[in-house]
């Protein structure tokens, strides 16, 4: 585990806020200069704590989505079973988060889906894939509250 100082957290969740931002900005932004701030970035970096930069997309603004949360429980919980299914999730286009969970549920889903037809479908797919779903429960989102990324945890 890596050790982080008051820089790096300063750091990490500026660039969760704006991950375009400038170098020099940066500096600014944590009272460092340009070269020790860049270098802690570069360690952060390698190190893995940050892993890449992406854009965030607002599908709605393009072509109308339905977000469905699904929780799924496997029938059987052998390794084979397990790694199926999960292949599966990672391979289907409409996932886009899955958690393994503990409790009583196994998996939650967030799936992304042209419209509920789109979604019922997908479902089909995975109750005749031979995965071996034993129940599923899923709950249409009709308002999206908070979506942020990945951030620093408030007991940072």
């Amino acid at each position: 585990m890596i050790k982080l100082d008051r820089y790096d957290i300063a750091i990490l969740n500026i660039r969760v806020r704006d991950g375009r931002i400038t170098k020099s900005r940066l500096a600014e932004e944590v009272n460092l200069s340009i070269s020790p701030a860049w270098e802690r970035v570069r360690n952060l970096e390698e190190s893995g704590v940050i892993r890449g930069y992406r854009a965030q997309l607002d599908w709605t603004g393009v072509m109308p989505v339905s977000r469905v949360v699904v929780e799924v429980t496997p029938a059987r919980h052998t390794a084979h079973d397990l790694r199926r299914f999960e292949e599966h999730v990672q391979a289907a286009p409409e996932v886009v988060q899955c958690y393994a969970t503990g409790g009583g549920v196994d998996y939650v889903l967030h799936v992304l889906a042209r419209d509920i037809d789109h979604h019922q479908r997908f479902i089909d797919v995975l109750l005749t894939d031979k995965l071996g779903i034993e129940r599923y429960f899923t709950y249409i989102v009709t308002k999206v509250v908070k979506n942020l990324p990945d951030s620093m945890p408030v007991w940072a």
